[in-house]
């Protein structure tokens, strides 16, 4: 007589899909959005970034097309700058929020520059797919709003602000309070596009007279209205915080990638 039959193998843990999606595994994805990204990063020798905000509404043909034009024509002239500097790493990469409108240009503008460019896109209700300009190997796909904040912060070493709605807003103003408040072990070079829509969406004059902010907060951030005033803008705070700092950088600032050490 036969014996009994052996019994099948259970999947082990990381290979059960109906354990992976249960509420008891949500550490572990939420974990997986952090590894994943910082092995595409490091394998990609990415050393920081410039992070590009902005409305997926406006369109290149819209009433607001000249701000995807524009948002195209800086991202292109960063890249070329970026190229130029010698590193063994990839310095100032523009990464955005890997959909369309004012993220589709600032990717397809260091595409037309022939560099690399990262997307962190979201799933949302109404889905936002990834736009074709960014490089493959750093397209990355999130379920939490929170990790990939942290992956914008992250290797951030300035942040552009094109006009934009809620999402944008969110973005610009947490940033902000972490520069505010000093959250930020590095100072992130902060441009606000459009000096006449952000100066209406936002009374920053205002938040100074009733005593939200102090006067010395609006030295956070600057201005910008045409892509080579925000480029020269941007060359000269990176190259002095960065390239060339009157002051020796913090140890994790030196790390080679930054993203060995980086911490917000």
């Amino acid at each position: 007589m036969s014996g009994p039959t052996r019994p099948a193998r259970a999947l082990v843990a990381y290979k059960d899909e109906s354990f992976m999606d249960s509420s008891d595994a949500r550490a572990l994805r939420i974990l997986s959005e952090y590894l994943k990204p910082l092995f595409h990063f490091r394998r990609e020798k990415i050393h920081d970034t410039i992070v590009f905000f902005g409305s997926a509404r406006i369109t290149e043909d819209g009433p607001l097309g000249r701000y995807y034009g524009e948002a195209r024509s800086l991202s292109r002239m960063l890249t070329q700058w970026s190229d130029s500097i010698q590193h063994t790493h990839r310095r100032f990469v523009v990464t955005t929020g890997g959909g369309p409108g004012i993220m589709e240009a600032a990717n397809r503008g260091a595409s037309d520059a022939g560099g690399k460019t990262v997307g962190l896109n979201i799933g949302l209700p109404l889905e936002q797919w990834p736009n074709p300009y960014i490089t493959p190997e750093l397209s990355f796909e999130f379920h939490y709003f929170f990790m990939r904040k942290f992956w914008f912060a992250y290797l951030a070493k300035a942040l552009v602000v094109f006009p934009g709605g809620f999402g944008t807003l969110d973005e610009l103003t947490e940033l902000l309070t972490l520069a505010q408040t000093q959250k930020l072990q590095k100072k992130i070079v902060i441009l606000l596009y459009g000096t006449s829509y952000w100066k209406e969406v936002l009374n920053f004059d205002a938040l100074v007279r009733y005593g939200m902010i102090s006067a010395a907060d609006l030295d956070l951030f600057g201005f910008a209205d045409d892509p080579q005033c925000a480029l020269d803008y941007l060359k000269d705070g990176l190259t002095h915080h960065y390239l060339h700092p009157p002051e020796p950088l913090p140890e994790f600032e030196q790390a080679t990638p930054a993203i060995a050490k980086s911490r917000l």
